[in-house]
């Protein structure tokens, strides 16, 4: 058997090679024109889901909500979240019905015309969302203020804590610590949330 040269070596890889990079070539996947207009296709639904899906948080939150709450909620990147709001801005803006998108230091919330506010409030009369217990304590609250957490357990007893701190998790109460117990106020929350003016 005789030895190959050193020539007739480097032929055959070379031989070889080629083969395995048209190999190669077949696999490799084709992008053609539907396949592109797939991507594309499917790019914007991807796009109309997250679009829906943070108008959906925005309404139901029936609250304020920043970028990042919206990102936890709808699992929508940022950015794409910041083109979806500008997106929503101009559709519910003046003269597109009566549902607007409001911005305030960079959180959003969908509201109806300032002028149909009169409405919410006959809704919210007996507003189910609170107990009469957690009405009355935060009655107290919004007549007091600024007042003592401690005066207001005294004046509506141990379960107004919970009363407080669900005040405090829907952003209706600001505390500010003081000494052992905290000075409760009205957040701006409050009067957006049950559409009072607040008094100068």
């Amino acid at each position: 058997m005789e030895e190959e040269s050193a020539e007739e070596i480097v032929e055959e890889v070379r031989e070889e090679e080629g083969e395995e990079r048209k190999e190669a070539e077949h696999s490799a996947p084709v992008i053609t024109g539907s396949t592109a207009k797939e991507i594309e296709n499917e790019f914007e639904m991807n796009e109309a889901e997250a679009e829906g899906r943070v108008e959906a948080a925005l309404f139901i939150a029936g609250r304020f909500l920043n970028v990042k709450q919206l990102m936890m909620l709808t699992e929508v990147n940022p950015v794409m979240i910041r083109g979806i709001l500008g997106k929503l801005k101009r559709k519910y803006s003046p003269g597109f019905g009566v549902i607007r998108l409001i911005n305030r230091n960079e959180s959003w919330k969908m509201d109806v015309e300032e002028k149909y506010h009169y409405l919410i409030n006959k809704l919210a009369t007996g507003n189910v969302e609170f107990t009469k217990a957690e009405q009355e304590t935060l009655a107290v609250i919004a007549y007091k203020q600024p007042i003592k957490q401690s005066v207001v357990i005294k004046i509506r007893g141990n379960k107004s804590y919970d009363h407080i701190r669900k005040f405090r998790e829907l952003g209706l109460v600001n505390a500010k610590k003081m000494g052992h117990t905290n000075e409760l106020t009205l957040s701006e929350e409050f009067y957006e949330y049950f559409n009072v003016h607040k008094k100068e």
